[in-house]
């Protein structure tokens, strides 16, 4: 029977703590480097899907226009575009893919100010406050129509 000699035990096997640490400070380092450009580019993101969002509802409120002769009254709001509305005489709706008015990515309503003569509208996102005016992320994305 043979005996097997077990490895001796290194001692210099490892990381101290001072190598833990430097580690440490490296990643904290990159760290500090990439969040904030990470942070300004989801910021970037939500104002880009905004904006994406409201030319879909443009064209969604030109084909309402297109059949009903008007752009939704102030009352009918976006509504409007997924419900027909007592008041329109042709309707071929709903305007939006899933019948459902969006949100904006900050988890509100668009505003709709539709003209009072029936001529035209506003939408706006508030932006990430959610109040009128800013700057930054809290920037008021809005349309006119032509």
């Amino acid at each position: 029977m043979s005996m097997r000699r077990s490895a001796p035990i290194r001692r210099d096997a490892g990381f101290t703590l001072v190598e833990v640490l430097v580690v440490l400070v490296i990643l904290a380092l990159l760290a500090a480097v990439a969040v904030p450009s990470v942070l300004g580019y989801l910021a970037g993101a939500r104002s880009d899907t905004a904006r994406l969002q409201i030319d879909s509802l443009r064209t969604a409120l030109d084909l309402y226009r297109l059949d009903a002769g008007r752009y939704p009254t102030a009352q009918e709001g976006l509504g409007g575009l997924v419900q027909k509305p007592a008041s329109a005489r042709r309707w071929n709706g709903p305007y939006l893919r899933d019948g459902t008015l969006p949100v904006d990515p900050w988890g509100r309503a668009f505003l709709y100010r539709a003209d009072a003569r029936g001529g035209g509208y506003e939408l706006i996102s508030f932006g990430s406050d959610g109040r009128e005016g800013g700057t930054g992320e809290d920037t008021d994305i809005a349309v006119r129509s032509r």
